[in-house]
């Protein structure tokens, strides 16, 4: 089959044209502007891509094109699909006709903490030899890969909320018949396309009605949105936390600046000692739902937690890019408000004596609206310099776009040391000015942040660190 997808440098249909392209079709693709990384990684997959839209893209007898969420009407390869009737699917729907129907999803779902999550879970399961197949939104390290295709019954997917695709404003999630579900947690997120959390709410209340009765669901207890959603499947239900209560409960946790180890209990029994080489009590949490479903699959404890130990994390979840003058270099996705909490807090109780530096730029869609602003306030306690690089969307209006000038203002009156700097460079030389060694230095952004983490390596080595 010739399966044609518009907007193909996205990260998700990147991934999904070399799994339809491992799978045996031929696929094509194409985008306004294809670069680094996915155009590497296009080219190394052997996808051809046409760089611009154009109708002759599509008029070359695809059978069947995915259409791409950011695709909005007014495109001339959508337009020309729609005007000529040609079959065409969202991402997602692509994705479960291909290869979730006949195997049993384990969709990985909550506002934060997917990646990590789906990533374990799959390679759990693959150091069990369970050969899973694998789709997650990064690049588990693992695999150096954001998917396996495996001979298993079982498909980790990370479930996104996000909606579909512009004639399908349903969560993405919806479409992957699961067989088993986590739910991490649930918030206020994606502020363009939900009104409230509860509108959010409901979208996961759905999700977990799709689950069969013989399914699966694990939920983290911890999480007020989340443990709300107990009542709301028809599969067997298990919580997972560090509270009281929890059916999978991590106890005795013992942090350090390679990771960190935890009792694990099921039921109040002992079933024995893990460590994740990773800070932070969220990735604790994220081992207690990939143990409770390799659990569920029959993977022994011991061999779950060999496979933990060696978990070797995804890129941009708090990874280390370099060392120069003494000073190291992180760079991590957070760009929500808790997630951003949730990486200082677990860096700062590791590192509890080392100077932290928080760099953020505001640029996903919903970090750069002002209903975060009291949010963000809360966000940076754990840090000892904050950097706020100005908001990424030009186009909001004042009144819904975040205040980056009263960000550092109420910062600055809780007594942090906060500022704004417009532009790379100039974050980039004040760093290398003040840092000294032993600091250590969080990028948070969801984008290329203008290569700011190899500019400030390029810096540090250019001179002395302090």
């Amino acid at each position: 089959m010739h399966i044609h997808l518009i907007g193909v440098a996205g990260t998700a249909m990147a991934t999904l044209a070399a799994m339809l392209q491992r799978r045996g079709h031929h696929v094509t693709g194409s985008d306004a502007g294809v670069y680094p990384p996915m155009s590497d990684f296009l080219r190394a997959e052997r996808i051809e891509v046409f760089e611009g839209y154009d109708a002759a893209h599509v008029d070359a007898g695809a059978d069947m094109v995915v259409v791409g969420n950011a695709i909005s009407r007014g495109n001339v390869e959508l337009e020309t699909v729609l005007e000529r009737r040609q079959r065409y699917c969202s991402l997602p729907e692509r994705i479960r006709d291909e290869f979730l129907w006949d195997r049993d999803p384990i969709v990985v779902s909550g506002t934060h903490g997917k990646t990590t999550t789906t990533s374990m879970v799959a390679w759990v399961l693959t150091y069990a030899d369970l050969d899973p197949s694998l789709l997650v939104g990064g690049i588990a390290g693992n695999f150096d890969a954001s998917y396996r295709l495996g001979a298993g019954r079982d498909f980790v997917i990370e479930g996104d909320e996000y909606d579909s695709a512009f004639f399908d404003k349903t969560a993405k999630f919806l479409k992957y018949v699961p067989h088993t579900v986590i739910v991490n947690n649930v918030e206020f997120d994606h502020a363009d396309i939900y009104p409230d959390v509860t509108a959010i709410l409901t979208a996961f209340t759905r999700l977990l009605r799709l689950v069969p009765s013989t399914g699966r669901v694990f939920i983290g207890i911890d999480d007020a949105g989340a443990a709300s959603l107990v009542g709301a499947a028809f599969g067997v239900v298990e919580t997972f936390g560090l509270s009281d209560g929890a059916h999978w409960q991590a106890r005795e946790l013992a942090a350090g600046p390679d990771g960190t180890s935890f009792t694990v209990t099921r039921a109040s029994e002992v079933l024995g000692h893990a460590r994740v080489p990773m800070t932070g009590l969220h990735n604790v949490r994220n081992a207690l739902a990939a143990i409770a479903v390799a659990a569920s699959r029959g993977v022994p404890f011991d061999v779950i937690a060999a496979a933990l130990a060696g978990f070797a994390g995804v890129k941009r979840r708090m990874e280390l890019r370099g060392v120069a003058g003494g000073v190291s270099i992180y760079d991590d996705f957070a760009h929500h408000p808790t997630a951003i909490t949730e990486t200082l807090r677990g860096v700062r109780r590791a590192h509890p004596d080392a100077r932290v530096w928080a760099i953020f730029e505001p640029r996903s869609a919903s970090s750069c609206l002002r209903v975060f602003q009291a949010a963000f306030t809360d966000a940076f306690g754990d840090a000892d310099e904050v950097i706020l690089a100005s908001v990424f969307r030009t186009n909001l209006a004042d009144d819904r776009r975040l205040s980056v000038p009263d960000l550092v203002h109420d910062l600055s009156a809780r007594g942090q040391h906060a500022r704004h700097i417009d532009g790379t460079a100039a974050i980039v030389e004040a760093v290398a000015r003040e840092a000294r060694p032993g600091d250590l230095v969080i990028v948070m952004s969801n984008g290329g942040f203008d290569d700011i983490h190899n500019r400030l390596l390029d810096a540090l080595r250019a001179g002395t660190a302090g």
